[in-house]
């Protein structure tokens, strides 16, 4: 495992090549954004790369400065995954990224004025080739509606369709979950073990009732990111979504704490914003 302190992120990002097989370097952009870069491609999930007056930390670049991408990947629509206004500057890319979304959210990519050559709507249980990378969609817990909060699949507002994904990314040899909103709920864990999931980027910021009061839809916590970790015999963690803004945070001290003392035999890494993380089975 290398952790590296660059002082450009983009350029580092456009430079970093030539990793043996097994290995994938990231980049941590906040919130649930990451950049994955292997084999020849870069990836993006989730890239939440607005400046907002209300945001804890900025973004290591913004959407005019991200280095070319091939993939694109969103789970769901709130804006600190779904952020449009980046989206319409990546979109215009002169690479052309390939956009992969839950089917039913392709209308506001569209109005965003995405090529709906490059757009395609995806669902749990299939499996997506793109260059380099395989992808897989799976099933997120989440919710939209604000208070009360009703978690679910969002099938029902859906037309029957998953509306919350996370997505098993295969590249290199290396499988990585990244889970984006998500509750653990019955089936996960044995769906991810199937996988053979080697790191997991999993959210650990919770929810409340009182925080559900303030419109503040949660997460699986500390605790829960790290059961289902275990449970699914993913080999490494990294937590996520949990400093962006002040009023959603998580505790990955904790989640580091909790995994020395009930699972150690999962490998934690927390990465720094911007800065390239090399895991390397």
């Amino acid at each position: 495992m290398e952790l590296k302190h660059p002082t450009n992120t983009v350029q580092e990002i456009q430079t970093t090549s030539a990793l043996p097989r097994g290995a994938v370097a990231l980049w941590w952009l906040g919130q649930a954004g990451f950049v994955l870069r292997a084999d020849g491609m870069t990836i993006l999930i989730d890239p939440f790369l607005r400046e907002m007056e209300n945001r804890a930390v900025p973004p290591p670049f913004t959407a005019a400065e991200c280095p070319p991408v091939d993939l694109i990947l969103y789970t769901h629509e709130h804006i600190d995954h779904l952020d449009i206004p980046t989206l319409e500057v990546l979109a215009k890319q002169p690479t052309k990224p390939r956009i992969l979304a839950p089917r039913p959210i392709l209308d506001q990519l569209l109005r965003a004025g995405v090529d709906p050559e490059s757009l395609q709507g995806v669902q749990p249980d299939e499996e997506i080739k793109i260059g380099a990378a395989t992808i897989y969609p799976v099933p997120a817990w989440h919710g939209l509606s604000f208070p009360p909060v009703e978690y679910s699949f969002g099938k029902e507002i859906s037309n029957g369709l998953y509306r919350y994904l996370g997505y098993v990314v295969e590249l290199n040899g290396v499988r990585i979950y990244h889970a984006g909103d998500t509750l653990v709920f019955d089936g996960l864990s044995e769906r991810l073990r199937g996988f053979q999931i080697d790191l997991g980027l999993l959210p650990i910021n919770g929810r409340s009732y009182f925080r559900e009061q303030q419109s503040l839809i949660g997460n699986m916590d500390e605790r829960e990111a790290a059961d289902l970790a275990a449970a699914a015999n993913i080999m490494a963690v990294i937590p996520a979504h949990y400093e962006a803004f002040s009023t959603n945070v998580g505790r990955p001290g904790f989640f580091v704490d909790y995994i020395v003392g009930h699972h150690p035999e999962l490998t934690c890494y927390i990465p720094t914003h911007g800065r390239r993380l090399i895991y390397n089975k």
